[in-house]
């Protein structure tokens, strides 16, 4: 189902990155899903997508349990591999990355403040981009608390859910704005990109999850490309936005997700003109749109 699906998909990287602090010994990290159309990283519902890759890459050590039959956001969660020591760590010296960037500095500084001995920060292998990705799954698993806890969000359609998840999402990096930058130059770099891909895959599959998204087939895919460019895009836009609260940011992510469902309604409307044209030429037509639209 949707979580497993997720594991299948994204499989042993995921299962050795750090994962957000659900009590103080433990992490977990997530991501998303939607409606009826679209696509740059919690929902308890299930997606269904390739079957193909197992569970079986899971171990008692990796990020994901492979206990199928439990609850599927459960499982489907990763599991913390990281000590209680070091997460306390990683979570204090995101108080020092506004001043100190996403740098070692940060993470000594975090380590002092909690008591630690720096030099825990040579047992973090990538150090720097295991303080960003730390973010990343303490965001996400945010996200996923908030999808759990706000029941107003089932009234809203679709495209304001997406839209509105997106925002809340964003509005978590908005204290460090400043220093974003630097933590995408970090997750671009060769060693860090699959991590970050994955990360950022589950987001998007949480989201349209959320979303009541239910594809099965070549859609799934499709849908993911969609919201992931929209949330990349704006993204980047709201690094050059100087405007209060970031509210042209927020105008520019509507349009994007109100362009993405209003395509959606335009080949319906096209559909339906083809079904008025007569069976010459409506079967074939009508035909290749069933299967665009199944979006």
């Amino acid at each position: 189902m949707y979580r497993s699906a997720a594991r299948r998909l994204f499989p042993a990287a995921l299962c050795r990155r750090p994962g957000r602090l659900s009590s103080p010994a433990s992490f977990s990290a997530p991501i998303v899903q939607q409606a009826s159309f679209s696509s740059g990283a919690a929902g308890n519902a299930q997606t269904h997508k390739p079957d193909n890759a197992a569970a079986s890459n899971s171990s008692s050590s990796s990020s994901y349990s492979s206990d199928e039959g439990r609850n599927p956001r459960a499982t489907a969660r990763p599991k913390s591999n990281w000590q209680e020591e070091q997460a306390r760590v990683l979570q204090a010296s995101l108080r020092h990355v506004i001043k100190l960037g996403w740098t070692d500095a940060a993470m000594i500084a975090g380590a002092r403040e909690v008591g630690v001995s720096p030099s825990v920060v040579g047992s973090f292998p990538r150090k720097e981009a295991a303080l960003v990705e730390f973010f990343m799954d303490d965001c996400l698993q945010k996200l996923i608390d908030i999808i759990d806890t706000k029941e107003d969000l089932k009234n809203f359609i679709p495209s304001h859910r997406v839209s509105k998840l997106i925002r809340i999402r964003l509005e978590m990096q908005a204290p460090y704005i400043s220093k974003w930058p630097q933590a995408l130059s970090i997750q671009a770099r060769p060693l860090n990109i699959s991590t970050s891909f994955k990360q950022r895959a589950l987001l998007v599959d949480e989201i349209w999850h959320a979303a009541g998204d239910e594809a099965t087939d070549v859609d799934w895919y499709v849908k993911r490309t969609v919201l992931g460019g929209i949330y990349s895009t704006t993204e980047l836009y709201m690094l050059t936005d100087t405007s209060q609260d970031f509210q042209e940011t927020w105008n520019f992510l509507d349009e994007r997700v109100r362009d993405a469902f209003d395509l959606k309604k335009t080949l319906q409307e096209v559909k339906y003109l083809a079904e008025a044209v007569g069976a010459g030429m409506g079967g074939p037509v009508q035909g290749f749109l069933n299967r665009v639209l199944r979006g």
